[in-house]
């Protein structure tokens, strides 16, 4: 790479066009395809699989971070889709917003495509999946060293997932891609169905961010709250906790030493309490029979990063204790629980000068490498 990196946005977001799968998908699921409507409240919406999504308050606030910025809750409310962030369908505009916040580069998460993971039907979903990562190639391709595409890939299948990554690699050009933490065909993530797509991810240096959502796929201890804060707040932690204790605990970066793997949107201060509990079964194997050799902290600090928002208290702390070369930082831009300006300088004061840089540019070139 001839550009130098300081900051880079290791999880940002695109906001779909609402026709994205009418234009990309292949014209054998034209018919099934995702398609926008407005309900009856008003509320915009995408159908598909006979069900609307998100299913709450509609997609209209998700490009709502300068509205929840403004602390103008009846702004949200009302906000329609296309209001949102120009940032999030531009990629003109959002190099204008990278630069106004200072930032170099960032890895881009859909929005609306996080509710793929709802669909069973492996070929369907393999099919959403392709148009969405052919549309956002095309997103970034007028910026390719600052927006950097992270591939979807459809879980519901291991064979059309690998079959994605290779598409995604070798024609597209991506470097990374996401996973869910939640269940596929009842499966976690250290089941050994999956071993195949790890060893291929391993084999082509393809880096894997393990990324929550709110919608689509059942999240653990969400059913048991009805109000939205409530679900946000347990399904992306909780769901991370689990998935990084299936990938760690679970053996799968014991059976694949140079697989790369990201926990995001989750917030990090979990983090270090959660390893210091599997070291702690780990050091009582005798009881607790871990099919693993190293302490699961060592598994994290030789291949896993955790991604911070700006506003944790405990970054430092977490830097020292996993490594500040472990450690991620995001916007979530342009969702309305997003960061944006003043994201870079929010982790910087929270930083010691001398390892700012590490985890401001450098984590993020070593986890992704673009």
């Amino acid at each position: 790479m001839s550009r130098t990196y300081n900051v880079i946005d290791s999880d940002g977001h695109v906001l779909e066009p609402v026709d994205l799968w009418q234009r990309y998908i292949d014209p054998a699921y034209r018919e099934q395809a995702p398609r926008y409507f407005v309900d009856e409240r008003g509320k915009e919406m995408m159908w598909f699989i006979g069900r609307a999504f998100p299913g709450f308050d509609g997609i209209g606030s998700a490009g709502a971070i300068d509205a929840v910025r403004g602390r103008d809750p009846e702004k949200v409310k009302n906000m329609k889709y296309a209001e949102g962030r120009r940032g999030g369908f531009d990629p003109h505009a959002r190099i204008a917003d990278l630069d106004l916040d200072g930032i170099d580069a960032v890895f881009l998460y859909p929005t609306m495509g996080l509710w793929m993971g709802a669909i069973e039907e492996p070929k369907f979903a393999a099919a959403c999946v392709r148009a969405y990562n052919r549309w956002l190639a095309d997103f970034c391709k007028p910026y390719p060293d600052r927006l950097f595409p992270v591939a979807m890939l459809p879980m519901q299948s291991v064979e059309l997932a690998i079959e994605e990554m290779r598409f995604a690699c070798q024609e597209l050009g991506m470097r990374s891609g996401f996973v869910r933490p939640n269940r596929y065909n009842n499966r976690q993530l250290d089941d050994r169905a999956y071993d195949p797509l790890w060893a291929q991810a391993q084999e082509f240096d393809f880096a894997i961010g393990i990324h929550e959502g709110l919608g689509g796929n059942p999240a653990v201890g969400a059913d048991r709250f009805d109000n939205r804060g409530a679900k946000h707040i347990v399904s992306h932690t909780m769901e991370m906790m689990l998935a990084s204790l299936c990938v760690i605990w679970g053996g799968v970066c014991e059976r694949f030493p140079k697989l790369r793997i990201a926990f995001l949107e989750a917030g990090g201060g979990w983090m270090p309490a959660w390893l210091d509990r599997m070291d702690r079964h780990f050091s009582d194997s005798h009881l607790f029979y871990p099919d693993i050799r190293m302490k699961p902290s060592d598994y994290f600090r030789r291949q896993c990063w955790v991604s911070f928002e700006p506003v944790e208290a405990s970054l430092q702390f977490a830097a020292d204790f996993l490594g500040p070369e472990r450690i991620l930082w995001a916007t979530d831009y342009p969702h309305p629980d997003g960061f944006f300006p003043g994201a870079p300088q929010q982790i910087a004061q929270r930083l010691r000068p001398e390892i700012r840089h590490q985890v401001m540019a450098e984590s993020a070139l070593a986890f992704y490498r673009p």
